[in-house]
């Protein structure tokens, strides 16, 4: 890949990055050869030095497991954290007290926080899940709390968030990683039609992230992910499409530098304002981090 600049300036916001210590809890996710450079802890300490390199202003903590326990730990994390601005955490959607639970969290030390909530709806088993009364339910605690939602999904589970965020247009619908288009494959169709349906809803948001581990983690190049990113911007504009790292799984495929100078790349063409809307803007707005940004913008990251 050629060499380019890293997208720098006061506001860098780096939306979607992960943290986990194998020795608290294991990520039963990490399974298999392919996976096992993840399987060790990554320790904020580290993303320090990585976002302090690249020039990456704030950050926000992305849940990896469907366990209660690690949100309030990664709310204790943010609150002593000047790097990690927001949290988008986990709580079972499904259950009857979820408004409550989701009450507790924003009223725990740090839950000012908690921006989002996630659920792996990728391993769902049910392609309708989302649309489930009971799920629906959770969704509406979730918009009710004045919190957005992060989809992580597969290409064939768009139709129904399509519909679930058309049903629930209080809530902001933020699509992790587009969906895992094909990118190994080539394949557009009928990826990107779905995907602009889903984009066509004006509570729905889309991050420039994860693309790069779903091509072929050895030989892609930034030419093998353009049609996707284009895609992704021609359907969110960059007013609601934000950058994510997907640190640590972002290492199987590029380093972070390169993870970041590649969102760069891709985006070369917007104008000043548009990319600063990618890098930063649309982040602080969808996830409310002006607070606590504000605290970092115009500084070096600590390290």
């Amino acid at each position: 890949m050629a060499a380019v600049s890293t997208p720098r300036g006061p506001l860098v916001v780096d939306a979607h990055h992960h943290l986990w210590d194998l020795s608290v809890r294991d990520q039963d996710w990490i399974t298999g050869p392919a996976l096992a450079p993840l399987r060790r802890t990554f320790t904020q300490r580290e993303l320090r030095a990585e976002t302090a390199a690249a020039g990456v202003t704030a950050t926000v903590l992305v849940q990896t497991v469907t366990v209660a326990d690690e949100t309030p730990e990664m709310l204790a994390t943010a609150r002593d954290s000047d790097l990690i601005a927001g949290v988008v955490g986990w709580t079972d959607l499904t259950a009857p007290d979820v408004a409550d639970t989701v009450a507790t969290l924003l009223a725990q030390p740090g839950g000012d926080r908690l921006v989002g909530i996630r659920h792996q709806v990728q391993s769902e088993p049910d392609p309708a899940w989302l649309l489930r009364p009971d799920v629906r339910h959770g969704l509406t605690a979730v918009a009710d709390a004045g919190l957005a939602y992060d989809l992580v999904i597969l290409p064939h589970q768009l139709p129904a968030a399509t519909k679930a965020a058309r049903e629930l247009p209080r809530l902001t619908f933020v699509l992790d990683h587009a969906a895992k288009p094909p990118v190994a494959s080539g394949d557009l169709e009928p990826w990107a039609a779905d995907l602009r349906a889903f984009a066509t809803l004006p509570n729905t948001v889309g991050k420039l992230s994860g693309l790069h581990t779903e091509a072929d983690w050895r030989t892609w190049t930034v030419r093998d992910l353009r049609p996707y990113a284009d895609t992704l911007l021609d359907a969110f504009g960059p007013s609601r499409l934000m950058f994510g790292s997907d640190w640590p799984v972002c290492t199987l495929a590029a380093s972070y530098g390169r993870t970041l100078a590649t969102a760069g790349e891709l985006t070369e063409a917007l104008s000043p304002g548009e990319r600063a809307a990618v890098f930063g803007g649309t982040a602080v707005e969808t996830y409310r981090l002006g607070e606590h940004v504000a605290r970092r913008a115009g500084r070096p990251a600590v390290t």
